[in-house]
């Protein structure tokens, strides 16, 4: 099972810019589809964005051309850089590493976006 470290959440005014990261221990990080989850308070997680290890990207329609999912194999480190946030972007966010049906998650990032 892979660890995973997210890093980079905080406080940001509405408009503005963050990128999250996730570190992965073990050596089948290009194996695995990555995937940044977020859940606000009172609500369900929720996929945010995922990448496959062939680079293939899919993203929620609220996130869309606002956010940009990447990873580097070598690092064993996906990211999220977050544009024009908005206060419904408010939520911790949470790393996935998925791998033939099973997955790990890190202990999340928190994210506000709040002026």
């Amino acid at each position: 099972q892979v660890q995973l470290v997210e890093s980079g959440g905080g406080l940001v005014q509405p408009g503005g810019s963050l990128r999250l990261s996730c570190a992965a221990s073990g050596s089948l990080f290009r194996a695995y589809t990555m995937g940044w989850y977020r859940q606000a308070p009172g609500k369900q997680r929720e996929l945010v964005a995922t990448i496959t290890s062939g680079g293939s990207t899919n993203y929620a329609d609220s996130v869309k051309g606002r956010f940009t999912i990447s990873r580097d194999n070598a690092k064993k480190t996906v990211y999220l850089q977050m544009n024009t946030l908005k206060p419904e972007d408010t939520a911790v966010y949470y790393c996935n590493a998925l791998l033939q049906s099973k997955d790990s998650w890190g202990q999340g990032t928190q994210v506000t976006v709040s002026s």
